[in-house]
């Protein structure tokens, strides 16, 4: 999956949040000031690249998001890792975890989470 723009991955996150939308609609909830000409373009290139799809409503086309959120999350967390941890997500976590000032309740939480994970783990290799 291409990595997004800056630009591309605002119009992704408003896609996600309101579902699909006129361009018109979109350049409204724009976080800034953006040319619609701008706006098409960024459009254009998402659905060359396959993350949002289009439909045509009377005149105007209707864009939506075809990528996932979560799927898009997963890819960055995965480049993320590959740039700056030789591609282990553990390390990349445990360095987030060590550069973070956690709470008493953030690392209460964590631990649970690590033990749902693990029980879960043991489960799937039971089955």
């Amino acid at each position: 999956m291409p990595q997004f723009t800056a630009g591309e991955f605002e119009v992704m996150q408003l896609l996600w949040e309101h579902g699909a939308m006129k361009p018109a609609e979109i350049q409204a909830v724009f976080p800034c000031e953006i040319k619609n000409a701008a706006l098409r373009s960024v459009l254009a290139i998402l659905v060359e690249k396959d993350h949002v799809t289009r439909r045509q409503v009377g005149k105007a086309f209707v864009y939506s998001a075809k990528t996932r959120r979560q799927r898009a999350f997963r890819t960055m967390i995965a480049d993320l890792a590959d740039q700056f941890c030789e591609g282990s997500t553990r390390t990349l976590l445990f360095n987030l975890v060590k550069s973070e000032k956690l709470s008493d309740d953030d690392i209460a939480e964590l631990k649970r989470l690590a033990k749902d994970t693990s029980t879960s783990q043991k489960r799937k290799k039971k089955s």
